[in-house]
């Protein structure tokens, strides 16, 4: 099944150039099935190659998928259409007596940001208390990870010397837990961040399961218990051409930054990147629908309850 989206969403143009199967939501009205309802706060300034790319990830399920963008505030924005937003982004207020299945929310360019520094920090800590009690399930991604471990371990924020950035070989812990199911021993995926989440740190201060790590990158993917709560420290939505483009932009705000690692045939720039990481991006989103959101979630939204979900399948 696919996902469903408004028309006019630039997203929609892209998707089925790629020929991924996108719903109108006219279609979508007549079939007699539940859409997951799943709620996708962009905290990323360029927001439409973002939501493109997470929207890319979630349409490989069998399942249907009705999709919400949500903004963070009203400020206008440097990268986006006030049109785009004003068309297709929800204030949280609007959303805010509803449940959802899920919640995604993306990372932020604030990684050298002290979480009381950001001007939002308040209000997401807001959005993040709200999901405890309205969604089934939230995936937190890149520096939204960082953020998600300060609200539920208290654990203060930790910055590596220099930014993470390039594509790093990962091993799974555990082969049979449902986020890893189909999962290669070990895979690549992208990472560009200034956190840092050492396995050995999160095994000490949270119970979460430690999932997948890298002896470089430290910890890629970790989730509480009951799967109501997933981290995933790295960048598995991105295009091929995402790190370098970061690169590029670093380059011409004179940051010196380093060459992604691992990311260039032979590590030079001047070559074309290839993704390598686009398989297990995908397996990751369709096992988080089907495990943690689709198995776990009550069929009528009006009677979640936390008394619905179990550690264990």
């Amino acid at each position: 099944m696919p996902i469903k989206i408004p028309d006019q969403l630039p997203a929609s143009d892209v998707l089925r150039h790629e020929n991924i199967f996108v719903m109108s939501e006219s279609r979508a009205s007549s079939q007699e099935i539940r859409p997951l309802k799943v709620l996708i706060l962009n905290l990323m300034p360029k927001k439409i190659e973002t939501e493109t790319q997470f929207l890319r990830l979630l349409s490989n399920s069998p399942l249907q998928v009705d999709i919400e963008l949500l903004r963070i505030d009203n400020r206008p924005s440097k990268n986006t259409p006030t049109e785009h937003l004003d068309n297709f982004y929800r204030q949280f207020e609007m959303v805010k007596e509803r449940n959802f299945d899920g919640l995604i929310i993306t990372g932020a360019p604030l990684g050298l940001v002290q979480f009381e520094d950001v001007i939002y920090w308040e209000h997401l800590q807001t959005i993040m208390n709200w999901a405890n009690k309205h969604v089934t399930s939230t995936l937190y991604v890149c520096w939204a990870a960082q953020a998600g471990l300060k609200l539920l371990y208290d654990l203060p924020k930790r910055t590596r010397k220099e930014k993470l950035s390039g594509v790093y070989q990962h091993d799974i812990h555990d082969p049979f837990h449902a986020l890893l199911r189909g999962f290669d021993d070990s895979f690549l995926a992208p990472h560009s961040r200034y956190a840092d989440f050492s396995a050995d740190y999160l095994e000490q201060n949270t119970d979460l399961d430690i999932l997948a790590t890298s002896e470089v990158a430290g910890v890629y993917l970790a989730a509480t218990k009951d799967k109501r709560n997933v981290f995933v420290t790295g960048h598995p939505e991105y295009d091929s051409h995402t790190l370098h483009n970061e690169y590029v932009r670093d380059l011409g705000e004179g940051l010196e930054p380093a060459i992604p690692l691992n990311y260039y045939p032979d590590n030079n720039p001047d070559n074309k990147p290839c993704a390598s990481w686009r398989s297990h991006g995908h397996l990751l989103f369709a096992n988080w629908l089907n495990y943690c959101v689709y198995q776990q979630t009550p069929y009528n939204l009006d009677q979640f309850s936390e008394a619905n979900f179990t550690k264990d399948e």
